[in-house]
C-alpha cells in the first residue's frame, strides 16, 4: 500500500521492504504526475521552456546529489537518468497531447 507517512519516519521503519505492487504503484504515480504536468507546461507558448525545465532540472539534482556525497560517476549517471526520464515524459506528454487533439477533430 502507497504510504506517504511512511515515508516521512526515521530509520529502519522508514525502509520496509516494499510489494511489487507498491513499486508498480508509486512508478506509474511519478509518470502521471510527470506527464499531466508537463502537459501542462508545453500547452504554454514559450519556445524556451523545455530548456529552462532542462537547466532547472540539473541545477536541482546538483544540489540535491551534494548532501548525498556521491561520487562524480554516480552524479553523472544520475544527471543522465534524469535527463532520459525528461525526454521520455517529454515524448509521452506530447504523444497524449497530439492523441487528444486528434480525438477532438474526430467528435467535431
Amino acid at each position: 500500500m502507497l504510504s506517504t507517512e511512511r515515508d516521512l519516519k526515521r530509520g529502519g521503519e522508514r525502509f520496509p521492504i516494499p510489494s511489487q505492487g507498491e513499486v508498480e504503484g508509486r512508478l506509474l504515480m511519478f509518470e502521471v504526475v510527470a506527464v499531466t504536468c508537463l502537459q501542462e507546461l508545453l500547452a504554454k507558448t514559450d519556445p524556451h521552456l523545455v530548456f529552462r525545465l532542462r537547466r532547472k532540472l540539473l541545477r536541482n539534482l546538483k544540489e540535491r546529489c551534494v548532501p548525498l556525497k556521491l561520487c562524480a560517476d554516480d552524479e553523472k549517471a544520475a544527471k543522465e537518468f534524469a535527463l532520459q526520464l525528461l525526454s521520455a515524459a517529454l515524448e509521452e506528454a506530447e504523444d497524449e497531447g497530439r492523441a487528444g487533439r486528434h480525438n477532438l477533430r474526430k467528435s467535431s
